[in-house]
């Protein structure tokens, strides 16, 4: 007797997007350094997402319209939020999981931690539940959501920032129309 699976689905939340699923087969995935990730799901209803924001919000004098508000919490939550209603989901059954808010360089301004007060106050001012949470330090993480069932993994990734490195091409040596490697 064979059993039936179906395949999971993983669709990744890049920064500035927001992903809000029905389908149990689908993993919601994203890598997090000082952005916050808001994992948001209605058990009842069978809807959950997941968004990336890189600020909390605009800073004085910047443009924050059309495809760029996306990347700004403000806009970001209430996204989601909307988008999870429009699919059934009730905001009294809402619970939430929020995960990143690393402030990744020491010395540089402290943008992770100002990204976790905003979620977590945003949740608190809408009266969504925040049943856990994996927020601050200095390490990036790497999150799995399995959005329709409320289940995350966290998992981090490194205590530093790696250093992008790449290996150096040899030169090709040219003697008249013959390349010598």
């Amino acid at each position: 007797m064979s059993c039936m699976t179906h395949p999971e689905n993983r669709i990744n939340v890049i920064q500035g997007t927001t992903k809000v699923t029905s389908d149990p087969n689908v993993v919601l995935t994203t890598v997090l350094g000082s952005c916050v990730a808001a994992c948001l799901y209605d058990g009842i209803a069978g809807v959950g997402g997941m968004n990336h924001f890189l600020l909390s919000e605009p800073r004085e004098g910047d443009l924050s319209f059309g495809a760029q508000s996306e990347r700004y919490g403000t806009y970001a939550m209430e996204l989601l939020i909307n988008e999870m209603l429009k699919a059934g989901a009730a905001r009294s059954r809402m619970k939430a999981h929020l995960y990143g808010g690393a402030n990744m360089h020491a010395g540089m301004q402290e943008i992770g931690s100002a990204n976790a007060r905003f979620a977590v106050d945003f949740l608190m001012r809408d009266g969504i539940h925040l049943t856990f949470s994996n927020l601050g330090g200095r390490a990036a993480r790497r999150v799995d959501f399995r959005a329709v069932k409320g289940q995350a993994r966290c998992r981090t990734l490194t205590d530093h920032v790696p250093v992008e490195t790449k290996p150096i091409q040899p030169q090709a040596a040219s003697v008249g129309d013959v390349e010598l490697f």
